[in-house]
């Protein structure tokens, strides 16, 4: 049986002001923003992933503090381009970090407006296989 891990839940205090970081900044892509009676939820997916990120004030998503996840890892076959791609969206971007020369040892960190942390990884063999099928 495969388990796929398909939706991460993103705690924070303003769902507005997340969809347009991570839409408008990040650069996901918005899958849907649904309101169920007083309460309100968005998915929205990184480009080539089959994970989405979901924000929201469903009662089991404010069971986390806004701002308190961290290590939220994202890969991307360049590490370069991504880097100037969010430091050009106006993401606050560390320096990269060269943990090892192997492919997968290079790193660097941004966070949302409410502090949760994002690792972003090189794995240069993306490049060729990537996870998910390409359309």
């Amino acid at each position: 049986m495969d388990w796929t891990l398909e939706v991460v839940v993103i705690p924070v205090r303003d769902i507005d002001r997340a969809v347009a970081f991570y839409r408008d900044q990040v650069g996901f892509h918005l899958d849907h923003d649904n309101a169920f009676g007083e309460h309100r939820i968005a998915q929205l997916t990184p480009p080539g992933s089959g994970c989405s990120i979901a924000v929201g004030d469903l009662p089991m998503m404010r069971l986390m503090e806004p701002g308190s996840l961290k290590g939220v890892q994202l890969v991307v076959p360049d590490i370069e381009t991504a880097h100037r791609e969010l430091g050009d969206r106006g993401v606050d971007v560390s320096d990269i970090a060269v943990l090892t020369d192997r492919d997968g040892g290079r790193f660097f960190w941004f966070e949302d407006p409410d502090g949760n942390g994002w690792a972003v990884q090189e794995i240069r063999a993306r490049a060729e296989r990537p996870l998910m099928a390409r359309s």
